[in-house]
This record gives structure tokens, sequence and C-alpha cells, in this order.
């Protein structure tokens, strides 16, 4: 059973569609929604929890009808057994982390004992017990975003929302909650549905994600198949450090691909081959830039897809190195670590020679 299913989804603000026609089911553990900013990722989260409504479509929660336009259904938001994580948290200042975790208990007017049991099991689920007499002022950023998050575990819902939780916290941090949020998801066994536009966080937490773009969902797939084999040219471009150039597939050998770049001088490059993969079609080729590696002697032969071109420069930051290199009509930006011995140079110039693993290239046709 998919514990959400949505069907012909579309919500317009005057000239700019929202969401346009979006369907997807999700069955269970974490869904990530990806995408820059005004892509729709919030629009529809916040129709799944019934806090917008869509102009067209359905919504059904495990197998409930949520919202059905065309029926005329839309459930209140309180009655879709669901949990909400806002990106500011959403915390009463006044309220103390107690009455902050039960505020939504005692809407749904349970029992005193059932509403301590509750907050307490949720508050000893993210580490925050023993604090439940403090208010949000007196907590850090990290353990306000955890109190947030108590109180959607303490209703105990179906589905539990996040939108952007970690976009307030600082960079360490962040990295270190999106972990423990992962596990504690796991731990409680519920399903979630995360929004974000951060790539790393998407594909750390996540089961599967959704990547979006105006409106529309380009590709819906495992983190691994995304980042290896992006389905659009958006998605590639959006996705890690990638180049995306135009190529015209020469041979189809088996399982791979020889594609001639024009950019590129018209060199030949050996890749995975794709479905309607044909010899003279036009295509777009990804290039993965994190994974080539660079020398300054030519690589031996037999070695996969060696080209060679001009450095122009090279950014050091930190642990990583970017080396900007020229080829034909093109400037790579290739990423080496330092402690990888991928180059050594004494100087920002000189030629270079570039090995691109067939790995490392996605054609999309």
């Amino acid at each position: 059973m998919a514990i959400l299913k949505v069907e012909g989804l579309s919500k317009r603000y005057n000239e700019v569609n929202a969401l346009d026609d979006v369907s997807f089911e999700f069955s269970h553990g974490i869904l990530s929604f990806l995408g820059p900013s005004g892509c729709g990722k919030t629009t529809l989260l916040r129709s799944i929890a019934g806090l917008e409504i869509p102009d067209s479509g359905s919504i059904f929660i495990a197998d409930q009808v949520q919202t059905s336009i065309e029926r005329g259904i839309l459930v209140p938001p309180y009655a879709r057994e669901i949990g909400f994580v806002f990106q500011n948290y959403a915390l009463w200042p006044h309220m103390s982390v107690f009455k902050n975790v039960s505020f939504g208990l005692k809407l749904r007017k349970l029992p005193q004992e059932e509403v301590r049991r509750r907050v307490l099991g949720a508050l000893e689920l993210v580490g925050l017990q023993g604090r439940e007499e403090r208010y949000p002022s007196q907590l850090s950023g990290g353990q306000q975003q955890r109190v947030a998050l108590a109180r959607s575990l303490a209703l105990e819902p179906r589905l539990i929302l996040l939108d952007e939780p970690l976009s307030n916290l600082d960079a360490k941090l962040r990295e270190e909650m999106r972990s423990e949020l992962k596990k504690l998801i796991r731990k409680v066994g519920i399903s979630a549905l995360y929004v974000t536009h951060d790539q790393d966080e998407a594909f750390t937490i996540s089961d599967a994600v959704v990547v979006m773009e105006a409106g529309r969902i380009l590709q819906y797939a495992s983190p691994d198949e995304i980042y290896n084999r992006p389905a659009h040219p958006f998605v590639a471009s959006f996705i890690g450090h990638s180049t995306l150039v135009d190529g015209k597939i020469v041979k189809v050998d088996g399982g791979n691909c020889l594609v001639m770049i024009a950019e590129f001088d018209g060199a030949t490059l050996l890749s995975p081959v794709v479905a309607q993969a044909t010899p003279g079609r036009a295509c777009r080729v990804v290039i993965r830039t994190s994974e080539i590696r660079l020398s300054h002697e030519p690589f031996a032969e037999g070695t996969d897809n060696v080209i060679d071109g001009q450095m122009t420069s090279r950014e050091f930051r930190g642990g990583l190195t970017d080396h900007h290199v020229q080829i034909g009509s093109r400037e790579l930006v290739i990423t080496s670590h330092k402690l990888c011995p991928m180059i050594s140079v004494n100087d920002d110039g000189g030629r270079v020679f570039l090995s691109i693993d067939r790995a490392a290239i996605s054609i999309i046709v």
C-alpha cells in the first residue's frame, strides 16, 4: 500500500504554474523533494498537508482520499494524521518546551496522562529529556529544531512532512542533525517527506528523491540513479559537479557508445549505452568533473577517454583544489583532493592530460 499517492495536482498563482500536473506514488521511507527556489516543492508539501488548496488533482494518504478538487473533498490539516515541521520551527516563545510539544495533543482533547506520556516519550526520542520546562529562547537552534520535531512525533502521525528543517542551522550542526534525523525517523518507523534545495542533504537522508523544476517532476528515483543516470538536462546541471555538452553518437557497440563532442575539438568519448541510442543521433553528454583524473604526463596506453587541454588557473579551497582546464572551446573545472595524487603542478599554466572514466559519463537522448 502506498502511504502517499498524488494524481494530477496543479496550482497556479497569477501567471505562474507552481504545480503543473504532478503525479507520483510513495510507499515508505524518506522521500525528498529537491530543486531550486520557486520550483514548487514547498507548494507541493503544503498541498499534501492541506495548507494549500490546489486548482485540480487528488491526494491520498494510506489509500484514503484527503484532497479531491473534482469530487469536492478537502480534509482539514488537523484531520490528516500527519506531522509538519516548518522551516522556522514555529514554536510559541511564551510556552515551555512541554507546552509547545503538547499543544496539538490538547487540541485533540486527549486525557492529561496520555498527553504527558506522549510528550515525555517524544522528548526522549529527540534527546531533550529533562528540558521540558525550558523556553525556546533558552535553547540552541538545533534544540529548537528537535522541539519542533518532537511536537510532530507526539501526534503519532502516519506521515511526517519537513520543510527545509535544517536551513537555519550552521553548516557543522546541519551535517550532524541530518544524520540524527535520518536515524530518528527510521527508529520511529514512520515515513517522511523532506523538502530541500541542498543535494547533499537530499542524498544523505533519502531513500528516493524527486527533482523538480518549474512546477514539474523531472525525475523520481533513488539518489544513486539520479546522480549516475540523470534523465533530463536540468537534473544533470543541478546535480553534482557536472559539465553538460552537446554530442553526436558515432557508434553503438554492445554496452558502450562512442560520442563525438564538437566543443572538445571533435574528441570522441566512450560511455555506457542508453536506450534509444543510435548512430548519428544528437544527444547531451553529462560529464561528472569530480571524477576526472589529471596528469602532466600522458596516461598509459589503453586508459579510458584520454584527451588533453590547457591549464588556465587553479583555486585552492583547503582540502580541495579546483583546476580550470580549457578543452577546445569549453572550460572544465576539475576538483581534486589534496591527498589524491591526481596532479602535481608548479604553476598555473601548461598542457595537461585528462582521463575520464566511462562510468563518469551519462548520455541523454
